[in-house]
């Protein structure tokens, strides 16, 4: 039996910047390709494995699903954007959300955020997650309500008021505006963020058609719960479920991404 698959290892920080760079760009496609962009919302970032107190981040207007690795620019702790692709624009609620995440978190590695429809849609009910699906159960007692809401986040505080609300867990419902997830690698960020928001989407549809019954949803046990969470909700599990949708942006765009 072969060993399971996990993410590479590299002996050399450089060469392990170049293919992370890859990664993120294709973590843009991915959101591009099912729609979790508009306008110009969103970020993905992920922490510089040669200077790990700066991030590299998508350049702000430049569409998530042309992206490539040489779009992309680094962000140093003071909001300077000191190396990356010709568009050097940064978006100031990228840099105050991440930069606070990626210096309480030294965990944290990626973070993902961007207004996903059913993302958006359940963050205006003011309440977290139930755990009615073996989907859920990944987020079981491992993400957290973000209460409040002060417009675009263009303050410092802000930044530091989610980051400290996270806590040590990998996914956050930012009320009124979107969702907020993280991880060690960009996949796992990825990969949170997507069943993230097709979990608000079932229970949005659940509770729609057991209240239209006058009941409730299901919920699963405590129990059951955590089991289940220790097989869907690892970090090697948030990994290992993104890589389909890498190989397929792979093949999609012949590697163009990684210009």
């Amino acid at each position: 039996m072969s060993a399971f698959p996990g993410p590479p290892k590299f002996d050399d920080p450089y060469k392990e910047r170049e293919y992370l760079k890859g990664r993120l760009a294709a973590a843009f496609r991915i959101f591009g390709k099912y729609g979790f962009d508009e306008g110009v919302a969103g970020h993905i970032t992920l922490r510089d494995p040669v200077d790990p107190t700066t991030f590299w981040v998508n350049p702000f207007g430049v569409a998530f699903s042309l992206m490539k690795a040489s779009d992309l620019i680094l962000v140093n702790h003071a909001g300077e954007v000191i190396d990356g692709g010709p568009c050097r624009l940064l978006n100031t609620a990228a840099y105050m959300i991440h930069a606070a995440i990626h210096t309480a978190r030294p965990d944290v590695n990626a973070a993902a955020h961007s207004h996903s429809i059913y993302g958006r849609a359940f963050c205006a009910l003011g309440r977290k997650l139930d755990t009615i699906t073996q989907d859920s159960c990944a987020f079981h007692n491992d993400h957290v309500l973000y209460e409040s809401f002060n417009g675009v986040v263009l303050a410092e505080e802000e930044g530091k008021n989610i980051a400290t609300a996270l806590g040590d867990k990998k996914a956050a419902l930012l009320q009124n505006h979107g969702l907020l997830t993280c991880g060690g690698t960009v996949e796992e960020a990825v990969f949170w963020f997507m069943s993230l928001d097709k979990c608000c989407q079932a229970q949005m549809l659940a509770d729609a058609a057991a209240g239209g019954r006058g009941g409730e949803t299901v919920k699963i046990g405590e129990e059951e719960a955590q089991f289940t969470y220790k097989t869907v909700g690892t970090p090697l599990a948030g990994w290992f479920s993104a890589k389909p949708l890498f190989d397929v942006i792979h093949k999609e765009t012949n590697g163009e991404y990684l210009e």
